[in-house]
């Protein structure tokens, strides 16, 4: 597995460019360039988190997960490998996508309209909060791995570094709002801050929230109390 790029991210590349501008014209900075770090918000498709032992049973003995796409933050990855999960009655979602590296509990993250289609009543819960929901089987090329719990809807959320909290006056567990310009434009509440020094400024919403503002790379987006 090949190191993450050190080239800088569009994003924070433009966050720099319209800090120097605004400075240079002796203009106040509006919200979003006074920010420490550029906000990204990225649509979060369905998709799973595996144990090295789900890996070996799905792929093979010693499987490691290649990378497809580098994600923005550090270290984390797209992986190349996908796998089948198989719901109630025998429903099944395709190419499930994994995303590395490796994690201590199995956790499968799909939208409200994933579950209806599988027959899932989804819970909505924050990452890694998995204790009494429901399970599912998973199969890839070498077997299936059986999930006794550990399929949720995820609850949206954003990273913060420790500066980017300070900025907006949260802590981690605090929820903020989401608003969301453009013609579709809507506020999304309880935004559950997550809040590590390791983290780049990043909301995620999952694929319903994303289409149902119509969510396109230049929609004007703002974090507030």
């Amino acid at each position: 597995m090949t190191a993450p790029s050190p080239t800088l991210h569009r994003a924070v590349v433009e966050h720099m460019v319209r800090q120097s501008v605004y400075s240079r014209l002796g203009k106040p900075l509006p919200t979003a360039a006074a920010a420490p770090n550029p906000l990204l918000v990225n649509i979060s498709a369905r998709h799973c988190h595996l144990t090295q032992d789900a890996v070996e049973a799905l792929f093979g003995k010693g499987h490691q997960l290649t990378v497809h796409k580098w994600l923005y933050q550090d270290g984390q990855f797209a992986a190349k490998e996908t796998l089948t999960l198989i719901g109630p009655r025998s429903r099944v979602i395709s190419n499930l996508r994994i995303l590395g590296p490796c994690r201590s509990l199995n956790q499968v993250e799909l939208a409200y309209t994933d579950g209806i289609a599988l027959g899932f009543e989804l819970p909505l819960r924050s990452s890694g909060d998995i204790k009494g929901t429901l399970g599912c089987m998973l199969m890839g090329p070498a077997g299936f791995f059986e999930m006794e719990q550990g399929v949720i809807r995820a609850l949206r959320h954003v990273h913060l570094s420790p500066a980017d909290a300070d900025y907006h006056g949260v802590k981690q567990g605090d929820f903020m709002k989401l608003k969301i310009g453009g013609e579709c434009g809507i506020i999304l509440d309880r935004m559950l801050c997550r809040v590590d020094k390791s983290f780049k400024q990043e909301v995620h919403i999952d694929t319903d929230e994303g289409n149902a503002c119509n969510l396109q790379p230049n929609t004007p987006c703002e974090l507030i109390k």
